[in-house]
């Protein structure tokens, strides 16, 4: 009960991360695309600015990427279920950070070996018996 009410909460606060990270993209793209006149002092200062919003966006797209595969989990169903070992991802640690996708030993073991995470999720995807 307790883990089905922080997973409602977890939901609106998603949500509401997912529409201000697209409302502020939209603003972003806007306002890099709207600076293009005046001297060469400016005009370096504000490719410079530029530059700074674009990493900017490129961070906040990435995020929002995270944000909206947290909310499809949350309509599959697979939110809070580990993407390595299938286990349940406490709380606390959704709560701190909503977007996690590992628990925190299969998260240290991806952070070891690059290459673990998609490894074990092959070994899993073997594992079911295809039905045709």
């Amino acid at each position: 009960m307790i883990r089905n009410t922080a997973l409602v909460r977890l939901h609106k606060t998603l949500t509401a991360r997912r529409d201000e990270l697209r409302k502020r993209l939209g603003i972003d793209l806007r306002d890099l695309a709207a600076s293009a006149d005046g001297d060469a002092a400016e005009t370096t200062f504000e490719a410079e600015g530029i530059a700074l919003a674009g990493t900017l966006a490129s961070f906040e797209a990435r995020e929002l990427d995270r944000v909206e595969r947290a909310l499809r989990r949350l309509k599959s169903g697979r939110f809070g279920k580990c993407e390595g070992c299938g286990g349940k991802i406490p709380v606390a640690r959704l709560n701190f950070m909503p977007t996690v996708e590992l628990c925190i030993g299969c998260q240290r073991e991806s952070e070891k070996d690059s290459s673990w995470l998609q490894e074990r999720q092959w070994e899993r995807q073997e594992s079911f018996e295809y039905v045709g």
